[in-house]
């Protein structure tokens, strides 16, 4: 596909390459420029730059719960696995020590 540039306006990606190459709006894309030539890239997306997200402190504490995380399910000391949310409220009932709070009435 042929455009032509006009002066006083950005320059804008047709619709229909933008379907054929698989971009989406929010997708980030990265400008490559040589004499004559422009290269749009698609870049990842934003889990590749998780590493520039947090800072090492914060990397550490979440690769430690992680870590325990995994420790626990090889272990065996996870939930078993509910199908429905009637299922797992059921189950959170049972396993209370206290009884429910009761309403009140507002005089």
């Amino acid at each position: 596909m042929t455009i032509t540039l006009k002066p006083k306006a950005p320059l804008v990606v047709p619709a229909s390459i933008q379907r054929k190459a698989r971009l989406k709006p929010g997708d980030r894309v990265e400008f490559q420029a040589a004499p004559g030539k422009i290269t749009i890239v698609s870049k990842p997306p934003a889990a590749a730059a998780a590493d520039d997200e947090y800072t090492p402190e914060q990397r550490r504490i979440i690769e430690a719960q992680l870590a325990e995380g995994l420790e626990d399910i090889k272990q065996g000391r996870v939930s078993r696995r509910f199908d429905t949310v009637v299922e797992m409220l059921a189950s959170l009932k049972a396993g209370r020590k206290t009884s429910p709070r009761r309403k009140t009435r507002s005089r």
